[in-house]
C-alpha cells in the first residue's frame, strides 16, 4: 500500500513510517498543512493519515478536500485532539476511522488493513482474479492453488494490477505507486518493464493465463477482456 502521513511532530512520524515500512508499505511523509494539502491532491494513495492540529493550517479541512476531490484513498485522523466534537465533525466530514494518540502502532496498521480491506477488497482477506489469489495482509500469492514466489516489487506490482483491473495505468502512475513521489524526478521508467517481463514470466510458469497486457504508448493493462 502507499500511504501518505500528515504529522508535524518528526518523531512519532517516523516512527509511523518505519513501522509500517516493514510492514511491506511504502511511506511518503508531509510536516505541514500546506505540504500535506499538496501531496494529497497531486498524488494517489491507498490509505492517508492526518493529525488535525498542523502548522499553517487544519487538517480537518484537508479532509474535506479530499472528499470534494472524491478522492478514493482511505483517511484515518490521528489526533491528540481526543475530544467527541473532533471525533464526530472528522467522521461527518468524510474521514473512515478517528484514532486518538497515544496510540499503539500495531493497532494503527490494524486499522489501515482494515480500511483498505473494507474500500479495495470487499471486506475479504484476499482478492481473487481467476486463477490468481491474492492475500495483501500476507502479501502472499496463490495461482491454481499453489504458492507463486515473488520479490517485493514484484508483488506490489501485481496487487496494483488487480486492485485496478481492467484499466489502463501510465507508465507514470506504476512508477509513482511504486518508488513514491520521487517518480516525478526520474529521466527513464525502463525498469517498469523488468518489472512486468518478470512478474509476466512467473505467473506464466505458474500456470496463469497472460493477464498483462502491454499498452502502446501509455503503459499496462490487467484484464481478461
Amino acid at each position: 500500500m502507499k500511504i501518505l502521513i500528515i504529522e508535524d511532530e518528526p518523531t512519532l512520524a517516523q516512527s509511523i513510517r518505519q513501522y509500517l515500512e516493514v510492514e511491506g508499505n511504502l511511506c511518503e511523509l508531509a510536516a505541514s498543512y500546506e505540504e500535506g494539502s499538496m501531496k494529497a491532491g497531486v498524488y494517489e494513495y491507498d490509505c492517508i493519515l492526518v493529525d488535525i492540529t498542523l502548522p499553517g493550517g487544519n487538517g480537518l479541512d484537508i479532509v474535506r478536500s479530499l472528499k470534494k476531490q472524491q478522492s478514493s484513498a482511505g483517511i484515518i485522523i490521528i489526533s491528540a485532539k481526543n475530544s467527541l466534537e473532533d471525533k464526530i465533525m472528522g467522521l461527518e466530514i468524510g474521514s473512515d476511522d478517528y484514532l486518538p494518540k497515544p496510540f499503539h502502532l500495531s493497532e494503527l496498521n490494524a486499522r489501515i488493513k482494515a480500511l483498505v480491506r473494507r474500500k479495495e477488497y470487499n471486506g475479504n482477506k484476499h482478492i481473487d482474479f481467476h486463477e490468481i489469489r491474492v492475500f495483501p495482509d500476507e502479501r502472499r500469492v496463490r495461482v491454481n492453488g499453489r504458492p507463486l514466489l515473488l520479490t517485493r516489487t514484484e508483488y506490489d506490482l501485481l496487487l496494483y494490477f488487480i486492485v485496478n483491473r481492467n484499466r489502463v495505468l501510465s507508465k507514470e502512475s506504476i512508477a509513482e505507486h511504486l518508488v513514491g513521489d520521487h517518480a516525478d524526478l526520474m529521466d527513464s521508467f525502463d525498469f517498469i518493464y523488468s518489472h512486468v517481463k518478470n512478474l509476466r514470466r512467473k505467473l506464466s510458469q505458474g500456470g496463469a493465463a497472460n493477464y498483462l497486457k502491454a499498452v502502446y504508448g501509455i503503459g499496462y493493462q490487467f484484464t481478461d477482456l
